[in-house]
């Protein structure tokens, strides 16, 4: 099971669209994929077309050691569950904080997942601010997601979200986090800043950035207010291709190419 935190401090890049959408797409593609909305506001609950209510959030788990497994929720797309956000959540934020093992505190509720080898993927949507569940996310997770937005100030963010990751790395935290992947969301083809931010980050960034390219589109902002991933919601619309790409090129990066998968089963 690989734990996924997709993020970036900066709001409206696409993070939630892309936790609903990659994990819509994966499952659609066999994996059992767990999707966790950290984010008190509560978008990718309602963007799944699912009710936010109290006491079905994380809250419980990580202030009450409750087990999560009670409030995971399946969703009406097969593979495909989810732990829906709540307002309990930001209170969530301060009584973690008081607490010496705030930073360990998801990792440790998490590891329960792995142990019941239920999933393939969990992804937490984390919050668009550098709080305690956001650096919780980080210390719990093997690998980092990040959404960029294909303007000048995607690129500002970045390397704050790159020194963040080493702070968490040299804090003892999470000493194997990794950059896992960088998605650059809302692009539009026309526009030259879109194609020099895109050109910039490849140059940087070599070997982790996607290729596939999230387009901007109408559709995609519109599925949310549906409770549907773009999928479903315009399932043959340029949003919908993009994001199926984006999850069969995440996979290849995440499973073994066939000739070392079968090597591996011809030495057990």
């Amino acid at each position: 099971m690989r734990i996924v935190a997709i993020t970036n401090q900066k709001g409206g890049v696409g993070k939630t669209t892309t936790a609903i959408n990659l994990s819509a797409c994966l499952a659609t593609l066999g994996q059992r994929v767990l999707l966790i909305d950290l984010d008190s506001q509560g978008n990718a609950t309602s963007g799944l077309g699912l009710e936010r209510e109290e006491g079905a959030s994380l809250y419980s788990a990580l202030v009450e050691d409750t087990d999560p497994a009670d409030v995971v929720t399946p969703t009406t797309r097969t593979n495909l569950s989810m732990i829906r956000s709540h307002q309990e959540l930001a209170g969530c934020e301060i009584e973690l904080a008081q607490r010496g093992n705030h930073l360990t505190r998801l990792r440790d509720v998490l590891h329960r997942f792995r142990e019941h080898g239920a999933f393939d993927y969990v992804f937490l949507d984390c919050p668009p601010s550098l709080g305690v569940l956001m650096t919780s996310a980080l210390a719990a997770a093997d690998e980092m997601l990040v959404p960029i937005q294909c303007e000048y100030f995607g690129l500002e963010g970045l390397s704050s979200i790159v020194q963040l990751v080493q702070q968490i790395r040299d804090c003892g935290a999470n000493p194997d986090l990794r950059l896992e992947g960088i998605v650059m969301t809302m692009f539009d083809q026309r526009a030259n800043l879109a194609n020099q931010v895109v050109n910039d980050v490849r140059t940087y960034f070599a070997g982790v950035i996607y290729d596939t390219l999230i387009p901007r589109t109408v559709r995609l902002g519109e599925a949310p207010s549906f409770g549907k991933p773009i999928i479903e919601y315009d399932a043959s619309g340029r949003g919908a291709q993009a994001y199926r790409a984006l999850a069969k090129e995440f996979l290849a990066r995440h499973q073994p190419p066939a000739a070392e998968a079968s090597a591996t089963e011809e030495v057990a």
